[in-house]
């Protein structure tokens, strides 16, 4: 495992998105196949994990943070708030100061943590970051050593600009992968003037970008990539990465042709990983296997100018124009 400077700490290149360990939106996992994913994650090198409050309504903090009771490795944990939608910490407030202590406390309690590594928005409305009281808020819960770091999770590039613009702002997670590629073009370079770490979410594109997926696979009814396949739930750019599952199962088979020994999910995050202003990418698994898979791509070597422009030229012509929901 390779590691790169987030702030003053080496973290993983390849982390670990909990989104699954929730049992919400992805089917179920059970408290012991999720410890028995986060074992191997960290035998593996991995110190990077990704939660959020609404994963599970707190079950992916809690089991984090019972992980984290049980190893003695130095392990960096970022979690997220803004989407929870109970009575008494969803919205609007919990974008009031008082909201996001609220938050901020019960994370805190799930992960058993007296400090926050990192604390981000999650997905917030676009007019909440131009009012910029929700990073203020955050200035002040760091004065307040509740946070040692604050980012933004953002679902656009004109988001993740927004966010650019305030100071004190660690890191800034967004969509990037082969399904996505012009994010580097619109914010890597300021990211990078700024001093503000990269975190990608979603690289394998909710699964497409495996090469396991046939026109014949289905999906559990509380999986997302079911329920939310085209936008019904929440933004459509999020499931699939905006993509429809059958046009995507063929442009993967398009992609794949192009990569060494065919390995679509291995150089799907490679390709990611030859980007030098990505800090690190958080591929979710529901399964050891799949933790092996994502972790091993930091050992690949890096593909060839070639490939990456064939796959550029692929997604400026075919994938791009595809795109739906926002981004």
């Amino acid at each position: 495992m390779k590691y790169r400077l987030f702030k003053e700490a080496q973290v993983s290149e390849v982390g670990l998105g909990t989104w699954q360990l929730g049992s919400a939106d992805w089917g179920v996992v059970n408290e012991e196949e999720a410890f028995g994913i986060l074992n191997q994650f960290v035998a593996s090198g991995g110190n990077f994990i990704d939660t959020a409050d609404v994963y599970g309504m707190g079950i992916s903090e809690t089991i984090v943070g019972k992980f984290l009771k049980s190893t003695n490795k130095e392990i960096y944990v970022a979690t997220k708030l803004g989407r929870r939608s109970d009575k008494e910490n969803g919205w609007p407030q919990n974008f009031t100061y008082d909201g996001m202590r609220r938050n901020i406390e019960d994370s805190l309690r799930h992960l058993n943590q007296q400090l926050l590594f990192l604390e981000q928005l999650h997905c917030i409305p676009t007019e909440e970051l131009r009012s910029g009281n929700v990073f203020n808020h955050f200035r002040k819960l760091q004065q307040e050593g509740l946070i040692r770091y604050w980012g933004a999770s953002v679902e656009t590039s004109e988001e993740a600009s927004i966010c650019l613009e305030q100071e004190g702002l660690a890191s800034l997670q967004i969509i990037f992968n082969l399904f996505r590629q012009h994010v580097a073009d619109e914010v890597f370079a300021k990211a990078k003037e700024k001093g503000v770490a990269i975190i990608v979410r979603v690289p394998l594109a909710s699964g497409l970008l495996t090469g396991k997926f046939n026109e014949q696979t289905t999906f559990a009814p509380n999986d997302h990539r079911n329920f939310n396949r085209d936008g019904q739930a929440f933004n459509a750019g999020e499931t699939f990465s905006g993509i429809q599952f059958n046009e995507g199962i063929k442009l993967s088979k398009e992609m794949a042709a192009l990569l060494p020994d065919h390995r679509l999910a291995q150089c799907a995050i490679r390709w990611i990983l030859d980007h030098p202003e990505v800090t690190t990418v958080i591929p979710g698994a529901s399964k050891i296997s799949q933790v092996q898979s994502n972790m091993e791509s930091s050992s690949l070597p890096q593909l060839t100018d070639g490939i990456h422009q064939q796959l550029r030229q692929l997604y400026d012509q075919k994938i791009k124009p595809q795109i739906r929901g926002h981004y």
